[in-house]
């Protein structure tokens, strides 16, 4: 199957009109697990907010170095370089000499793994380079914008053997791994739907001056879906075994106007500035409806132009039980008192996430409560002990195609449009994620 290209690939099962459970699957390939790495070596791309927590992660997690650094800006290399220093580390090498220097870096640096918190649109470029030089990837979320750079990322992954993961944070907030804890002790029973979100105000970040006010609003002008679909879609599709047993099979979604950031324009700038006359096509709110392979439903909520409090949603519904975010709270047929929900804070006592009660205390301190420093730790953990990383290359590509896939629905008065299968059949037999505890 992988010496078919992936549009012949697709052609061919079109043509083929077999249905999805007559289909037999492919030969059994393993999930990649590279050699183990004694010592990560890291070649930091894009230093700004988000990448600087990174580095500062990468600081502090013992097996890794920060071993060169790129940003456009040299303001930002030094400041990582101070950093690398202050930590006893030798200082990086450093890439400062336009947005195509981490294609320099890839090719002369001896690396291990290259990380990337770039703007959006430069994901992808950096992990190929990466992976073409040899060296593993991994990207801030999402991982791609469109289907063709889903794709590419797999064919380049599986083309060269190389890890190819989105640092999807939320996988591992302390709610989140504590409802996948749950599930997989199997207290909610059998899972049938779930709901997630990224409703966010940032109408105030996108209109700064700098950060993500250089690059992020501009999107808001060009699609018209989920733009920012992993952060409550990671999450609850780990509960749901996606390509684990599972997949994305199809998608419906639907955007309602575009008034927020018009309004806040408006509001904040003066007659004749130039960001009154911007005109935004992100609708407010976008609700996009996912059926999987295995019958199952999810909901994902997308809202960063309207004034609200922060929520990722996060809501898993079993035969057995149900767990809702934002107040967390959870409800157990058969225990407590029916038709009552259980507070959050009491839920974790019982079934917070072993690895969470582990490395809190090293976890202290660090972005997003925490969670980043998990995430950064055990990717450099697989690498180090040679085994499959929690996020691949195929999970970075079914999330991230939520993408284009909400945008074209959206555009077609909510048709249904089909998910790719990246796997191309192996979500059947791939083995269940298991997040160790052992540190």
């Amino acid at each position: 199957m992988t010496d078919i290209n992936r549009r012949d690939f697709l052609k061919i099962s079109s043509a083929a009109a077999v249905s999805l459970h007559a289909a037999p699957a492919p030969a059994q390939a393993p999930l990649l697990a590279a050699k183990p790495i004694e010592l990560v070596r890291i070649g930091m791309v894009g230093i700004g907010l988000q990448g600087g927590s990174h580095l500062d992660n990468f600081l502090k997690v013992p097996g890794c170095r920060i071993t060169a650094v790129c940003d456009v800006r040299e303001q930002r290399t030094t400041w990582a370089s101070q950093q690398v220093s202050a930590a006893g580390h030798p200082p990086p090498a450093v890439y400062a000499k336009g947005p195509r220097d981490f294609e320099r870096l890839c090719e002369t640096e001896d690396l291990d793994l290259v990380f990337t918190a770039t703007p959006w649109e430069w994901h992808v470029p950096v992990m190929l380079a990466a992976m073409k030089a040899g060296k593993h990837a991994a990207t801030e979320v999402p991982a791609a914008m469109t289907l063709d750079d889903c794709w590419a990322m797999v064919e380049s992954a599986e083309k060269h053997s190389r890890h190819c993961v989105m640092m999807e944070n939320c996988n591992y907030d302390r709610p989140e791994m504590m409802v996948l804890n749950i599930v997989q002790q199997g207290l909610l029973g059998e899972i049938l739907h779930a709901e997630g979100g990224y409703l966010h105000d940032l109408r105030e970040i996108k209109f700064e001056k700098n950060n993500e006010g250089l690059w992020r609003r501009a999107w808001s002008r060009k699609l018209d879906g989920n733009l920012y679909p992993t952060h409550g879609l990671g999450p609850v599709a780990n509960c749901l075994d996606i390509n684990r047993g599972d997949r994305f099979d199809y998608l419906v979604s639907m955007s309602g106007p575009s008034r927020g950031l018009h309004d806040w324009a408006r509001e904040h700038f003066p007659e004749g500035a130039p960001e009154r006359k911007e005109r935004f096509v992100l609708g407010d709110v976008n609700t996009s409806l996912i059926k999987t392979a295995r019958g199952k439903t999810i909901v994902v909520q997308h809202c960063t132009n309207l004034p609200r409090p922060y929520s990722r949603v996060h809501m898993v519904q079993g035969t057995r039980g149900i767990f809702q975010g934002y107040p967390n709270r959870l409800y157990l047929e058969g225990r407590g008192t029916p038709h009552r929900w259980v507070d959050g804070a009491d839920a974790r006592k019982e079934f917070d996430h072993p690895l969470w009660t582990a490395i809190e205390k090293r976890a202290a301190g660090a972005g997003h409560g925490g969670m980043d420093y998990i995430e950064d730790f055990r990717l450099i953990q697989c690498l180090r002990e040679g085994k499959p990383t929690d996020m691949n290359v195929y999970d970075a590509a079914a999330l991230s195609a939520v993408v284009e896939l909400s945008v074209k629905s959206t555009g077609a008065r909510s048709r249904g449009v089909e998910f790719p299968d990246f796997t191309r059949g192996r979500w059947r037999t791939n083995p269940r994620l298991v997040i160790p505890a052992d540190v």
